[in-house]
């Protein structure tokens, strides 16, 4: 990774002070500007696209949230902070942040609270199709696989996917509305302008250079410097480098704006901070909607079954990808099979499983065996393998089906793997960046992509939003608190 080194203060001029500096007006970033203004700090936001928005904007919305929520209780679920806290730890990991862990899901509730104060809406329905938004405005989902195996036995299964009240994605609509906030809470905003380095002043960051429409300026933050930029997805060189080369997800399906080009997590480093999980990444592979879909069954080339195929999808892209090299067919029927919005189609059948793994080119007699063996499981209500659960088990290929199909989900034959980055630098749970000692690197703050995920090496769809906006407030709290000690010795 190449560094963006800080600039020492003593070669720079400053040409205005303010409390805090937040770089970057995701959703992270936004709440971080909420949160400082709430708590007194002035703040200046610096953002390089026209306005507040960023990947977040493009995504369906979903936060996740838990641990007895109103939305939850509203909704007839009954969750806490140790249910919630049990899974994450299980289905993030391994190697959680047990800190940050527990900061959030002892936070979830009361942060929920904040979203609806500061303007965002959700309605009290369940959805009961999984792993994506729900179509309608409903508001709560199981996003991470909660109720499939193995983590419906580790926690109970309660859905945790909070999404506001919107027809279908609603990461716009959130972020309209978290702009808005920032526009009512007096923060100045510089659109169209970009960070190029951290001032520091004996290792303590004291500011930010900045590149406007009116030339470079160089801003003293009281308080500390956020960074919101964004993770590096769009970043090739940083891509190559962190991710295996077999790995490298379609340039198509990488998840985010050309912001997100890792300049953040550089210019943290470049001022002592300590990164962390950089080949770390989400890869979602979409089997629907509708999650009936799984009912078919998942192959390797080697005509076996890798997971059970109820599971959360980001679960089954990185399994796909990281483990198979994206080598996966769906084996179906056409009674298993419907039209479904991703599209979808059986592309090669035949009347036997033999003949299909011939027309397939894998091994004939081991996915005579697979289907077999899964068939006589599926006829019980059982599946011992990869204990995929009973509603979705059907035997595939079985009267009134014609014969047996697959859909191919080759990573390099069209198939949606859908990545984004999850490493980044490391912070503690007021998003207070660390240096390689865990000591605070102080002044500098990193949220959202721009910090290592709470998503250590899994993920579930909500997290991004989550954790961003839960630890984009504690940053801005914890910068005004600091400048406020910072003004009292003036």
């Amino acid at each position: 990774m190449e560094l963006i080194r800080a600039v020492d203060a003593g070669e720079v001029h400053f040409d205005e002070a303010t409390d805090v500096v937040v770089v970057g007006l995701g959703v992270a970033g936004t709440s971080a500007v909420i949160g400082a203004r709430q708590s007194g700090a002035d703040v200046l936001a610096v953002e390089r696209s026209g306005g507040p928005g960023g990947t977040s904007a493009q995504s369906g919305g979903l936060i996740y949230l838990g641990g007895g929520t109103d939305l939850q209780t509203a909704c007839g679920f009954e969750d806490s902070t140790e249910n919630m806290a049990a899974f994450l730890r299980a289905a993030l990991g391994p190697g959680v942040d047990e800190d940050r862990v527990e900061a959030y899901c002892e936070g979830s509730p009361d942060h929920f609270d904040w979203l609806v104060s500061i303007g965002v809406p959700f309605r009290a329905s369940f959805c009961d199709e999984p792993n994506r938004e729900s179509a309608d405005d409903a508001g709560l989902l199981f996003s991470g696989g909660e109720d499939s195996y193995p983590f419906d036995e580790l926690a109970v299964p309660v859905p945790r996917g909070h999404k506001p009240q919107f027809v279908d994605s609603a990461g716009g609509f959130l972020m309209e509305r978290l702009g808005a906030a920032v526009s009512t809470s007096g923060a100045r905003v510089v659109a169209d302008a970009g960070a190029d380095a951290l001032i520091v002043d004996d290792g303590v960051v004291v500011g930010v250079l900045v590149r406007t429409d009116e030339g470079p300026r160089a801003i003293r933050a009281r308080g500390g410097v956020i960074l919101a930029t964004g993770g590096f997805i769009h970043n090739e060189a940083m891509v190559a480098e962190y991710c295996p080369q077999a790995h490298i997800p379609d340039p198509a399906w990488r998840i985010g704006t050309p912001n997100d080009d890792g300049r953040g997590i550089r210019m943290g480093a470049g001022a002592g901070a300590a990164a962390t999980r950089l080949d770390s990444f989400e890869c979602a592979l979409p089997l629907g909607p509708p999650h009936r879909m799984a009912r078919g069954i998942l192959v390797n080339r080697h005509g076996q079954r890798f997971i059970n195929e109820d599971a959360y999808t980001g679960r089954i892209g990185f399994h796909a990808l990281r483990d198979n090299d994206g080598f996966v067919y769906m084996i179906t029927d056409d009674v298993i099979h419907e039209r479904n919005p991703i599209g979808l189609r059986i592309g090669y059948a035949a009347a036997t499983a033999e003949e299909l793994a011939t027309e397939l080119g894998l091994p004939p007699e081991a996915l005579a065996r697979t289907v077999r063996e899964y068939n006589e499981a599926a006829a019980r209500g059982d599946d011992p393998a990869f204990h995929k659960r009973a509603p979705f088990l059907q035997p595939i290929g079985a009267p009134p089906a014609s014969g047996i199909g697959a859909i191919d989900l080759r990573v390099d034959h069209g198939a949606i793997y859908a990545t984004f980055t999850l490493g980044g630098l490391v912070t503690d749970p007021d998003g207070a960046a660390l240096d390689d000692e865990g000591q605070r690197v102080s002044g500098l703050y990193a949220v959202g992509r721009t910090a290592a995920s709470l998503a250590a090496h899994h993920y579930a769809s909500g997290i991004s939003l989550g954790d961003g906006s839960f630890f984009g407030r504690r940053a801005g709290r914890d910068a005004a608190s600091r400048a406020r000690g910072d003004r009292s010795s003036l």
